[in-house]
Parts: C-alpha cells; structure tokens; sequence
C-alpha cells in the first residue's frame, strides 16, 4: 500500500483521478488482507479444537489468543477499507463538482460575451445554459450531500447496522 502511494507520486503531480484510483486500489487490499485474516483466524480456531483434543490447554490458549488477534487484524482492515471507500466517494463527488465548476466559467465567460452585444437570441441561449448547468451543480451538491451523509460506516446509524445482523444472524439460528 505505501508503496502504491510513494510510487505514484515519484513523477509529476499526480491529479485528483490518479488518488482516486490510489484510494479504490488500497480498499480492495484491505478487504483482501481482511479476507486473509479471516482464513488465518479461522485455522487458529481449527488449531484450538485440536489442541483440547489432545488435552494441550496451554496450547490452546495460544492459538485462541492467534485466532482474536487475526480476527481484531481483518475486522480493522474492514474498517480501513470502508474509511478509504467514504474518502474515495468524496473525492469522486468533488472530482465531478470541479468539472461542472469549469464548464459554469464557460457559460459565464459566454454570458458576458452576450451581454456586450445585446444580442437577444444569444443571451436567452447563454441563460438557457447557465440554468442548465446550475441545475447539474444542485443535483451534484445535492449527492455530494447525500454521500457524505451515508458513505462512511462510522456514520451509519448503528440502530441500522444492528438490524441488518439481526436479520443476518436469524436464518442461521433457525438451522
């Protein structure tokens, strides 16, 4: 991962899609370390049965103490990769505002050009775009908002979050 983000920037100046992409890489790591950790914890758990089996308590206190420590590792990079999935939904929320902000110059440039000529026609075009383009910043702002709002876990209600376990969690009780 540091790697990923050092090599990147050894060039010239690395632009707003190039952290983005950086960003959706590094949470795809983190889930499959987690996934690793997931595996790892799961053997350790395998481990302790067999330990007992073989009456080794010492034993399998140390592999139940490998199989919290590799399940404590996958939860945090679950987390980090949910982190790096919000920032990385900001930053391509602001890589698209930029976009419209730009195209706005345009049209204000173009207002102003309509305006020295007193051209009708032209300046209702000139407004017909300007409205245009405001109307793509609302609905852009508008799920910028709505991003920042629900696209981290840590501001997912954990009312929310709980529900969703609960309904996971009950088929598998019925079994």
């Amino acid at each position: 991962i540091v790697f990923f983000f050092f090599f990147s920037r050894m060039g010239n100046k690395v632009s707003l899609e190039d952290e983005l992409i950086n960003l959706k890489m590094s949470s795809k790591q983190m889930i499959q370390a987690s996934k690793k950790c997931d595996k790892s914890h799961k053997k350790q758990l395998k481990e302790v049965q067999k330990a007992i089996k073989l009456g080794n308590r010492e034993g399998a206190q140390i592999y139940a103490q490998n199989a919290i420590r590799e399940k404590n590792q996958g939860m945090s990079y679950l987390k980090l990769s949910s982190r790096l999935d919000g920032v990385a939904s900001r930053l391509e929320t602001a890589i698209r505002t930029k976009a419209i902000s730009k195209s706005m110059e345009g049209v204000v440039k173009g207002m102003g050009k309509a305006l020295e000529s007193m051209d009708p026609v032209k300046i209702s075009k000139t407004m017909e775009d300007f409205e245009k383009q405001f109307e793509d910043m609302d609905v852009v702002t508008m799920t910028m908002e709505g991003t920042m709002d629900s696209t981290t876990a840590t501001s997912t209600p954990a009312e929310d979050v709980d529900s969703l376990i609960r309904e996971v969690f009950a088929p598998s009780r019925v079994i």
